[in-house]
């Protein structure tokens, strides 16, 4: 049984008479038709599994009408197992004069709301009255609608961690369930999982998605991750802001353009909560909303975007660039702009490895900020990524102690953001200071801190740490084709040509254009470029200027 998705509610009707059955299907069609979907079965176990079906789909059932006399199991027995997937249904018993007493009793069994005796003709005086009083009431209860994406999993899980955030900076609504609460449980026992492994992912159609990966995710959840076309204009690659400037700027200037992000559009600037200093936003913007923004535009000019797409390599072929995936696919184009962006390094510290996503997390990890309501937080770093998270977490946190291996805030912080966190009463900084180790079974419990000037260790307790502590660039899929410096970040233009020579493989008699790296017609923007500047505005700017210089090589080539 598959019923179409309803979005007021579901009266469900069950009875073994098939004659019986679509009568009431019918009087509650001609009463109720126009406000909820009228479901019908036959018998106990279809019924219950097609309320395993809507409750995995997010439907919403508001009465249950079943008839008491059914072979293999009986309306009794049925109604205690539909309480158990749908505990806010209001249950109603059909039943012959002879049984009432059964009837009398099922209301303490299963919470029976009423009973009606058949016939129950006419409908006006005897069904529709006791109807209309069960819907008022489950109107009025709590019953929200939830949206279609859920996640069932443990509150102390990297993976579910992991899950939460991908689908909340890709902007797909979902909704959180604890494996240990009644209603995580009533989703697994209606996927047929027994919560061993985790997380569960339940899509808006109601399959069920046990420990997925990013790639069926995003597919699943109705995220981009084939391209359309075997050749484009422009390949952008990585979308942060460097590249989603780029896939504006590309799209908007005709170009056929395609942007492959690896996890989410937005990079890091998309998980800060909040940027104050980006031109034309003199109130301050979130970067989700930045990015929401970026790629809705990007969108609307033709730009297709594909998620979860993990690039392996660029390799030349005569005039075309060709960019490889993980899984053996390829997509080719004129030309490549390489905004890989930057990830947040590894705290090296004993026990941060094993806590990682249980407690202590990389980047501000925006999912994670209603849970540390009241608590005691430790933030890793000192520049404006760290700044910006002690401000957005300074809200609801008890205490927020900003981790600086340095003097002070003044060597990489921008001074809006120091003036706001020393106005903060709940933030607090300690300079030369570093983490020594992270203890906790199962999640973050407990920091070892260092001086640095005294070589003094404080043993601290904490549930919570971020760290920010400098990036690396994500270019090692790189090594042999794309000329990098030794800390790994892109060489392009003036920075190929030191001694006014081109590369050694450089085969144009020009030399190379400011972003373009050794490989002609494969340009880089933002963080991943040496020497850039590792600002928002700057890598939004790198990608337009970038797709200008895609336009002149392309006129050249």
């Amino acid at each position: 049984m598959a019923p179409e998705r309803s979005t007021v509610g579901v009266i469900m009707t069950v009875d073994d008479d098939p004659g019986v059955s679509r009568a009431v299907a019918r009087d509650l069609r001609r009463r109720y038709g126009e406000s909820y979907r009228i479901v019908r079965a036959e018998s106990g176990e279809s019924a219950l599994d097609a309320l395993r079906e809507l409750k995995l789909r997010g439907d919403l059932v508001a009465v249950i009408l079943a008839d008491y006399r059914m072979p293999q199991m009986n309306g009794i027995e049925f109604l205690e197992q539909a309480l158990d997937v749908y505990p806010g249904a209001r249950r109603v018993l059909l039943t012959a004069y002879a049984d009432t007493s059964a009837a009398i009793d099922a209301i303490n069994v299963v919470d029976l709301d009423h009973y009606l005796l058949k016939p129950w003709d006419p409908p006006e005086e005897k069904l529709y009255p006791v109807l209309d009083d069960l819907l008022e009431a489950w109107r009025c209860s709590d019953f929200r609608p939830v949206p279609s994406t859920k996640v069932v999993g443990h509150r102390w899980s990297a993976r579910s961690s992991d899950v939460r955030e991908f689908l909340a900076r890709n902007q797909v609504p979902y909704r959180w369930y604890s494996a240990d609460e009644p209603e995580g449980k009533r989703l697994l026992a209606a996927a047929g999982q027994d919560g061993q492994r985790l997380p569960l992912v339940i899509t808006p159609d109601g399959t069920p998605l046990v420990e997925p990966e990013a790639p069926e995710l995003a597919a699943q959840v109705g995220l981009a991750t084939t391209p359309a076309e075997d050749f484009y204009d422009l390949v952008v690659i990585g979308g942060g802001p460097a590249g989603l400037g780029a896939a504006v700027y590309g799209a908007s200037e005709g170009l056929r353009t395609v942007l492959v992000e690896r996890s989410a559009t937005g990079g890091q600037a998309g998980q800060s909560s909040r940027i104050e200093n980006y031109l034309g936003f003199p109130d301050g913007v979130s970067g989700a909303q930045l990015t929401d923004r970026a790629r809705r535009q990007a969108a609307k000019f033709g730009a297709e975007i594909l998620t979860a797409r993990q690039v392996t390599g660029v390799e030349v072929n005569g005039a075309a660039r060709t960019v490889r995936f993980s899984d053996g696919s390829a997509v080719a184009a004129h030309s490549v702009i390489l905004a890989t962006g930057v990830s947040y390094r590894q705290l090296d510290a004993p026990g941060c490895n094993d806590l990682t996503g249980c407690g202590v997390f990389y980047g501000s990890a925006l999912t994670e900020a209603a849970s540390c309501q009241g608590h005691d937080v430790y933030i890793v770093g000192g520049a404006n990524s760290a700044g910006q998270a002690a401000m957005y977490l300074s809200r609801g946190a008890k205490s927020v102690t900003l981790l600086v291996r340095g003097a002070d805030l003044s060597a990489s912080m921008s001074y809006y953001l120091i003036q706001q966190i020393n106005e903060a009463p709940n933030i607090s900084v300690r300079a030369r200071t570093v983490v020594e180790s992270a203890h906790g079974l199962g999640r973050l419990e407990q920091l070892t801190l260092r001086d640095t000037e005294t070589g003094e260790t404080e043993l601290v307790d904490a549930q919570w740490m971020f760290v920010f502590i400098g990036a690396a660039p994500l270019t090692d899929w790189l090594d042999g084709t794309v000329l990098r410096d030794e800390h790994g970040f892109i060489l392009a233009g003036p920075d190929l040509t030191p001694d006014g020579r081109p590369p050694a493989d450089w085969e144009l008699d020009r030399p190379p254009y400011h972003l373009e790296t050794n490989i002609p017609g494969v340009f880089v923007a933002g963080d991943a470029r040496a020497e850039s500047a590792k600002r928002v505005a700057s890598a939004v700017g790198e990608g337009a200027m970038a797709v200008m210089l895609v336009h002149r090589y392309l006129e050249q080539s």
